[in-house]
């Protein structure tokens, strides 16, 4: 398998994890030192602006996403890849709220997630 074939694989399974709200595979997928940047982190926890690091922060992160939006959905348009990341676009759904279109990119080094940013648009 290519490494381009290999990082889609690796995006596709964050985002099935994600939709699982599997939070234990979601995680296993990033380094322990991970950096997350997310525009939703600056609204919800200003005090980070919108950055969080390491896997404990992650899990808190997502564990507050999962419990305040039980039905929240990522639905993916389009994963690109090259040698040491992948670009994923995806929809945001939730409930009551407009659909909102999500660009993220993951850093992989080693196969693992080292860095992730989000972009709305």
């Amino acid at each position: 398998m290519s490494a381009n074939n290999q990082l889609e694989l690796t995006a596709q399974t964050w985002l099935n994890a994600f939709n699982e709200r599997d939070l234990e595979k979601l995680l296993s997928l990033y380094h322990d030192q991970a950096v997350h940047y997310s525009p939703k982190l600056k609204i919800h926890q200003p005090e980070s602006n919108g950055l969080v690091s390491g896997k404990e922060a992650l899990r808190k992160w997502w564990q507050d996403a999962f419990d305040r939006l039980p039905a929240l959905h990522y639905q993916v348009n389009t994963l690109t890849a090259n040698d040491k990341r992948v670009f994923m676009e995806y929809i945001r759904q939730v409930p009551a709220e407009p659909d909102m279109r999500v660009a993220e990119v993951l850093e992989i080094a080693d196969g693992l997630i080292v860095a992730s940013r989000v972009y709305h648009g």
